[in-house]
């Protein structure tokens, strides 16, 4: 298992997200792997009207939604990831935690690490917390970045 050799690290952009980026490039950097930092776009709900759809580009709002979020990622990268990090972005489609696990297995990383957010309270019992699901489910080790 150590030292890891390709390390995934999911992120919505929030400041704990941030510090979970400067982790994972510091460890990639610690251990000469790979890092792959990625942002899951969720799924954008259909607009009916009574008069049928409702006139909305969804095709190009999610397009705009993949090019902001790879100009975003690749902000991160610069900002965070010493230049020696052999590292790249990923933008997927879908729901979060799911693809956080998919990716992780399809590109045989060694290790997750990402961000917790504390939720707590009716979001939490209503909405799941994504390192939670993605802890639950992952094939590999998950470092949880908390963040009080």
């Amino acid at each position: 298992m150590l030292p890891f050799k390709k390390i995934l690290c999911p992120t919505d952009f929030s400041e704990p997200a941030c510090r979970a980026i400067k982790a994972a490039g510091e460890l990639a950097e610690r251990d000469s792997a790979e890092l792959i930092l990625l942002h899951v776009v969720g799924a954008i709900p259909a607009l009916d009207s009574p008069t049928g759809m409702v006139g909305f580009d969804v095709a190009a709002y999610q397009k705009e939604l993949t090019d902001s979020a790879e100009r975003s990622l690749q902000e991160r990268l610069d900002q965070h990831i010493p230049e020696t990090v052999n590292a790249s972005t990923l933008v997927v489609h879908g729901e979060a935690a799911h693809e956080i696990n998919r990716v992780a297995k399809e590109e045989d990383v060694d290790l997750i690490v990402l961000s917790t957010h504390g939720e707590t309270g009716w979001r939490h019992r209503i909405f799941g917390s994504v390192p939670e699901k993605v802890i639950r489910h992952a094939t590999c080790p998950v470092l949880a970045i908390h963040l009080d």
